[in-house]
């Protein structure tokens, strides 16, 4: 009996719903903690297949997961947004449609990368964040400078 399990994550908890036999289940919430997820994961099958929205603790909720199901799925939210239009929004409708358009085949699913490619992501967009602030800071230096008058270095780079 395949059963899909729809989770709207938002920083402090998820709210979670199971679709199986074609049914919606509102299951509850589970606290968006190493403990409060692991212990969520003991309670599913082998067999179960989770559906989350790529968020910014997504891959974090992926992680702590994946060993206690089959397959953890990350949805992309614009094209879930543009396929599903809800009137009403509320995180159980949300958790229900990611189950659902996953059971039915029709979920658009971001690609998860292997930890050593996550790894160098999050290397090369420190990287980017810290080249972009020193290049920040010395424009500030260059501005203060010009505001004082100070002339230009001779040098051909004051750093």
């Amino acid at each position: 009996m395949r059963r899909v399990i729809g989770m709207d994550i938002h920083r402090t908890f998820a709210e979670v719903v199971v679709w199986e036999d074609g049914r919606l289940r509102h299951h509850g919430r589970v606290d968006m903690t190493r403990s409060g997820l692991e212990g969520f994961g003991r309670s599913l099958r082998r067999t179960d297949e989770i559906v989350v929205e790529a968020t910014g603790n997504a891959m974090a909720v992926v992680r702590v997961l994946s060993p206690y199901v089959d397959r953890v799925i990350v949805a992309n939210p614009m094209q879930v947004k543009a396929i599903a239009h809800a009137r009403i929004k509320t995180d159980k409708i949300d958790a229900g449609v990611l189950a659902q358009l996953h059971a039915s085949g029709f979920l658009p699913e971001v690609w998860i990368p292997d930890e050593r490619t996550e790894r160098l992501r999050r290397l090369v967009a420190r990287r980017n964040q810290v080249v972009r602030h020193r290049t920040r800071v010395k424009n500030e230096v260059h501005g203060i400078l010009q505001a004082h008058l100070v002339p230009k270095c001779p040098h051909a780079d004051l750093f």
